[in-house]
């Protein structure tokens, strides 16, 4: 096993590129759960009873955490769109 040793100064330093790192990984990645506006963003869609219709149809999937608050599968919404997809000729 091998101790290595820095100064106060070098390991700040390193401690924050680490984080740097991190950090730009997190955001490079787009959330899970969207809300009713980026979901209808998404499917570019402007009226949230088409957005109500199909999360009652079970097209795309919903999270309810609070009586308002409603969040939509991102991946089940780029799925939904994916279903419509037509090949080209």
């Amino acid at each position: 096993m091998q101790v290595v040793c820095l100064q106060e100064e070098a390991f700040y330093a390193l401690f924050d590129k680490v984080l740097e790192h991190i950090e730009g990984k997190v955001k490079d990645k787009p959330a899970k759960w969207i809300d009713g506006e980026e979901a209808m963003s998404i499917v570019k869609i402007k009226s949230t009873t088409t957005l109500q219709k199909l999360r009652d149809e079970g097209k795309i999937r919903f999270s309810q955490p609070q009586k308002k608050i409603i969040l939509y599968d991102r991946d089940s919404i780029n799925e939904y769109i994916e279903n419509y997809a037509r090949e080209t000729f």
